[in-house]
């Protein structure tokens, strides 16, 4: 549970101050968890001790984070949520614990977009300094304060808020890879984007239209304004209708939904068109859905379909390319909700829910 600072007890004086000393307690108890918080170099943070459902999520004061030589530490003013951010929140699918901790998180704090202020720079680090407004991956991002590489970095956007530019790293740069590197777009070509109204596919689907292609989104019944918004030329309601049967075929199809079978989406391909799998939500705890990502691979050998996954790159480069879309008005990060820090809980339970239209940014 989350420790607020509330007043209880029998008066309102009595109340607070008794809840003064209990948050007191949790504080030094987290200080001395995390090497020490001197005065002044302490900060808020949403920590998990173990993993779990969003319950394993509370707000503590714990030590800032050092700078080393080509990092950059970043007041930051806004972070956003992600699938990835839920599934190390989760330990779910297992085989992701061996990257991030077997019993509990190696990092406590959760998040890896943000967008800030450069409070204080690395020695070795030459494209930032103090005061410059910058977005990217930074670890631990739920929080007053976090570190990030300098390559991991780009200027804020000067036409986006601070929650927007935290919308943008992890589900931006997932969007215009799976198009331009996995997917190698080209302008004309027939676009599907299966879960067109999430934090990936709200991106997709205005990327591909940036880069010229038609694109037909794929969401429920409610999300489908949302699509139509983006600018999808064409939307499928999938509770209605199948994407796959038959009546159009697409060059390329991103499936960020992650639970359509390969002969489903090898129907609704031209006859040489390429499937790019990005999300992997239907294949159990153990592995996550990635056998079906091997699947696919194994049978793009023996098709003309190219049927392909990858793993997401952060790098500075795809943030700048992102920066100049948004600063000509050809994609707007969708923001469906934003939560305070305090709140994170209930942003990652509504995140967990399905619900979201677009990105859930949090407010620090």
């Amino acid at each position: 549970m989350f420790i607020r600072t509330e007043y209880g007890g029998n008066s309102p004086a009595g109340r607070k101050e008794a809840d003064m000393g209990s948050e007191g307690q949790q504080d030094a108890m987290d200080s001395d968890a995390n090497g020490g918080a001197s005065a002044g170099r302490s900060m808020q943070a949403v920590v998990q001790d173990t993993y779990g459902s969003a319950e394993v999520l509370r707000l503590a004061r714990i030590a800032r984070p050092e700078v080393a030589d080509k990092n950059v530490l970043v007041r930051v003013r806004a972070a956003s949520l992600d699938r990835g951010t839920w599934h190390v929140m989760s330990g779910r699918p297992y085989l992701l614990r061996l990257g991030f901790g077997l019993r509990r998180p190696r990092n406590p704090v959760p998040g890896r977009s943000l967008a800030g202020t450069v409070v204080e720079v690395g020695s070795a680090v030459t494209r930032f300094s103090a005061g410059d407004e910058v977005y990217g991956i930074g670890p631990g991002s739920l929080a007053e304060y976090a570190v990030a590489r300098e390559d991991k970095l780009a200027r804020k956007p000067v036409n986006a808020s601070f929650e927007q530019a935290a919308a943008v790293p992890v589900s931006g740069m997932t969007a215009l890879q799976a198009l331009c590197d996995a997917g190698r777009v080209k302008q004309g070509q027939k676009v599907l984007i299966i879960g067109a109204s999430g934090g990936v596919g709200s991106f997709a689907v205005q990327l591909a239209k940036a880069l010229g292609a038609e694109v037909t989104g794929v969401a429920s019944t409610a999300k489908l304004d949302l699509v139509r918004s983006l600018g999808a030329d064409h939307v499928i309601d999938y509770t209605v209708d199948d994407f796959a049967d038959g009546e159009r075929r697409y060059d390329l199809i991103l499936d960020i939904a992650g639970n359509a079978s390969l002969s489903r989406l090898r129907r609704a391909l031209t006859p040489s068109g390429t499937v790019v799998i990005t999300g992997g939500e239907e294949g159990g705890d153990f592995s996550g859905g990635m056998n079906r990502q091997f699947r696919a691979l194994a049978l793009s050998l023996f098709v003309r379909q190219r049927l392909t996954f990858f793993v997401a790159k952060e790098r500075s480069r795809d943030l700048e390319r992102l920066t100049e879309f948004i600063e000509a008005g050809k994609a707007t990060p969708s923001i469906d909700r934003v939560y305070p820090l305090t709140d994170a809980p209930d942003a990652m339970r509504h995140l967990a829910a399905g619900n979201a239209r677009g990105k859930i940014a949090i407010s620090i």
